[in-house]
């Protein structure tokens, strides 16, 4: 209890503290800054342009999912047809190559959707990894130490949150940039 007390304590000498004023950004300079690492990467060109290429694929999974749906639903009738007019034995091998096929569809088009979620994070890799030093210069400005994500954070004020600042930045430095190569050669 008393470590819990001595915890809140420190947190609200820590929030009443003073801050002073960066005048380059206009911000408080403070030792740890705050950023919605989600809004900055789907807020800035570069996420919209990987939001755009995802949900392009995703459309075309689902249009390819539908039409391969379709057509198994005609085999599947067309099978079901023929099952009045053949045997048990002669029915058998004609099932189980229709259920071979539902099964290796299936899981073809299960390791496309998962190529696609690889490729949105591989995408916000490359992303998070060229933003490093645009974060970087913004924390010495203000004379920052640590820049922490905003959603793990019990409380703190508006100012501290950096995310906007960075998504200007980095928007100008990267454009929708397809590879960290490209931004660099943006600037």
């Amino acid at each position: 209890m008393r470590r819990a007390v001595h915890c809140i304590g420190f947190s609200l000498a820590l929030l009443t503290a003073a801050p002073v004023v960066s005048q380059d950004l206009g911000t408080p300079i403070t030792s740890i800054l705050t950023i919605d690492s989600e809004r900055l990467f789907l807020n800035s060109n570069f996420g919209k342009r990987v939001a755009r290429a995802v949900e392009a694929r995703g459309n075309e999974l689902a249009a390819e999912n539908r039409q391969i749906e379709a057509e198994l639903a005609a085999v599947e009738q067309e099978l079901t047809d023929r099952r009045s007019t053949m045997t048990p034995e002669e029915f058998r091998p004609l099932a189980d190559d229709f259920d071979a096929r539902v099964q290796e569809t299936r899981a073809a088009q299960a390791a496309k959707s998962r190529e696609l979620s690889a490729m949105l994070d591989q995408e916000r890799e490359v992303f998070l990894n060229a933003a490093g030093p645009v974060l970087q210069e913004l924390m010495s400005e203000v004379g920052a130490t640590v820049i922490l994500e905003r959603r793990t954070v019990f409380i703190s004020s508006n100012s501290s949150d950096i995310t906007s600042t960075a998504i200007d930045r980095l928007n100008n430095r990267l454009g929708e940039g397809t590879t960290p190569s490209q931004g660099e050669s943006q600037d």
